[in-house]
């Protein structure tokens, strides 16, 4: 299933993000699914609920990387997965 999921927008990010996400890690990608794990549920994904509040731990990861940048970058990485989510749901 995760081959079908890389042909949609922002599938490469999610792909890789459940996979880490389902490992217990906690990377900008596996952060980024676990923000979108409920909606990622009910379309019918595997997306376990590890982290709480992954909005507030993918913003300071993003800060202590670059903070000047953060904010840009997380509302980017926000896109991606509506992007995805909406494109998984057209698909279903």
């Amino acid at each position: 299933m995760a081959e079908a999921y890389l042909a949609l927008p922002g599938g490469d990010m999610l792909t890789q993000g459940l996979r880490e996400l389902r490992e217990g890690r906690e990377t900008v990608h596996s952060l980024l699914a676990a923000i979108g794990a409920p909606r990622l549920r009910a379309l019918g994904v595997d997306a376990p609920d590890v982290f709480r509040s992954p909005e507030h731990r993918l913003y300071q990861l993003l800060s202590g990387e670059d903070s000047d940048s953060a904010h840009s970058r997380y509302n980017a990485l926000v896109r991606r997965l509506v992007s995805f989510e909406r494109a998984l749901a057209c698909e279903r």
